[in-house]
């Protein structure tokens, strides 16, 4: 399947995980609006988030990766976005924002493989 996700699934393509179960994985988005920019998708394909089975499961692991993020990096406030364009495979955008990031879609950043890890890391710790 061509499907960039499926490929993170498989361990194609590498990624910064901070979170796997049985059903889902959640890891750092490549091309952050935030520091601490996490995808959160399904394991099998679904299309679009409301397509999930599990919808509630799906939310309910949402929330323990925002958990996560206020306990590590301790945001103002943290957004969701699920729309789907880019990739057509379910997935939840978690944006945890700091103080003053109030633009509806923030810019895309640039961080180092050294911070992607200090921040995956920070965030696994906390999910423990």
């Amino acid at each position: 399947m061509d499907c960039i996700f499926c490929q993170i699934i498989a361990g194609k393509i590498p990624s910064y995980k901070i979170y796997e179960d049985d059903e889902f994985l959640g890891f750092l988005d490549i091309y952050p609006r935030v520091k601490g920019h996490t995808i959160l998708i399904p394991k099998k394909h679904y299309r679009w988030t409301y397509d999930v089975p599990n919808f509630g499961e799906y939310w309910e692991v949402a929330l323990k990766i925002t958990t996560a993020m206020q306990k590590a990096m301790k945001p103002e406030f943290v957004t969701y976005v699920t729309h789907g364009l880019e990739v057509t495979h379910a997935h939840i955008h978690i944006l945890p924002r700091a103080k003053g990031e109030t633009s509806f879609v923030p810019e895309k950043k640039t961080f180092s493989k050294v911070e992607y890890e200090e921040v995956a890391e920070r965030l696994r710790q906390a999910l423990v």
